[in-house]
């Protein structure tokens, strides 16, 4: 039987020009390189036999390149094409065994972890497959039970959050909220003066570390040392919170830096506040659920003050409802950012400092999210 005659490779200038880039690659793999080789020889009219000897390579491995080439175009080519495979001996009750295992928790199994690890799950399964009926799971391995679990999109070893809404009034204090903030956009819009009431919002930020180096802190030498050089070991000298207020007019910040943040430097914190505005204005105060907001000193203050403050309260696990957080947000990458001190005295100083250069240019928060679905009429 007479075989017949290949055809030529008729390349395009793209074809070529993507084959010869592969060639010269670094990176590319051997084998896409190696057939890349071989479609360009055979287009520039080479044989088989001499393109085997050329590459020091088998006859079948030439041709199977080249009728590929011919068939499904020189860049299909390159890359091996999908095989059937053989048939899967795992049964769909063994995967869904599996897949039930990794949908529950180890303690479930008397294991102490909280989630599952691969090795974990291979390992259980191993031990376990036999006694509930599938035998043939002993040699499960990590790349198998991952092709099992991704058929599922199950990731037994991640952790997602989520936030539950624990108020069962969450919908309309929301409500309150933007209600808030949308009276604030318009008063802000027209420029409006007469109008003899502030809103600001409020919130702690506790926890902020007073860290100090212990070895001298070294910092950049053109064309030597790019960074700052710090020493692995520094000392905690404890923490302080921030207690402020951003007022949703004018962007001013005020400010209590106290070592803790109870009722008391709360009621300090609304004092201070009381002394920043007119006596016959009125204070709206944007806040969340925090114990001390609501505490017996904290209404006995306000007792003494009828009609100078107003409480919104966000809901419960809605404190990403307060503009403030966008405020401390904004700190903690600016001058909180890698701060270290001598001492808590030091921390404390260069806390009113950054504020107080924040406040030669202060910025008005705008809040966006739902704001167009509320109407103030």
């Amino acid at each position: 039987m007479i075989q017949k005659r290949r055809p030529p490779i008729i390349l395009s200038n793209e074809d070529m020009t993507a084959l010869k880039s592969i060639i010269s690659s670094r990176t590319e793999p051997v084998s896409r390189v190696q057939r890349s080789n071989i479609i360009l020889d055979y287009s520039k009219g080479m044989s088989i036999a001499q393109i085997t000897k050329k590459y020091n390579t088998n006859r079948p491995l030439v041709e199977r390149s080249i009728d590929k080439a011919l068939e499904y175009g020189p860049k299909q080519a390159l890359d091996d094409l999908p095989r059937q495979g053989r048939p899967s001996q795992i049964t769909d009750d063994a995967k869904s065994w599996v897949i039930s295992i990794a949908c529950r928790r180890p303690t479930d199994f008397g294991l102490a972890s909280e989630t599952w690890t691969y090795s974990a799950l291979v390992k259980y399964i191993k031990n376990h497959c036999e006694n509930e009926g599938y035998p043939i799971l002993r040699n499960t391995g990590k790349s198998f039970l991952n092709k099992i679990l991704s058929k599922s999109n199950i990731r037994p070893h991640k952790v997602s959050y989520y936030l539950e809404k624990r108020d069962p009034d969450f919908e309309v204090k929301m409500a309150s909220v933007l209600h808030v903030y949308k009276e604030v956009a318009l008063i802000n819009d027209a420029n409006v003066c007469a109008v003899k009431h502030t809103t600001v919002s409020y919130d702690e930020k506790p926890g902020i570390q007073a860290i100090k180096n212990i070895a001298p802190q070294l910092q950049p030498v053109p064309n030597k040392y790019s960074t700052i050089g710090r020493d692995h070991e520094y000392k905690r000298l404890g923490t302080l919170s921030l207690l402020a207020a951003i007022d949703l007019h004018t962007g001013i910040i005020t400010s209590l830096v106290c070592e803790r943040h109870r009722s008391k430097e709360f009621v300090m914190f609304l004092k201070k506040l009381d002394d920043q505005y007119p006596k016959d204005w009125k204070i709206r105060v944007i806040l969340d659920n925090h114990s001390a907001h609501i505490s017996k000193e904290t209404r006995a203050y306000l007792k003494t003050m009828p009609e100078r403050f107003e409480f919104i309260f966000t809901p419960k696990h809605g404190s990403w409802l307060n503009m403030i957080e966008m405020f401390f947000s904004k700190i903690a990458r600016g001058f909180l950012r890698e701060i270290r001190v001598e001492t808590k005295d030091e921390l404390k100083s260069r806390i009113y400092q950054g504020l107080e250069e924040i406040n030669q240019e202060p910025v008005i928060f705008r809040w966006k999210y739902k704001l167009d679905e509320i109407s103030l009429n």
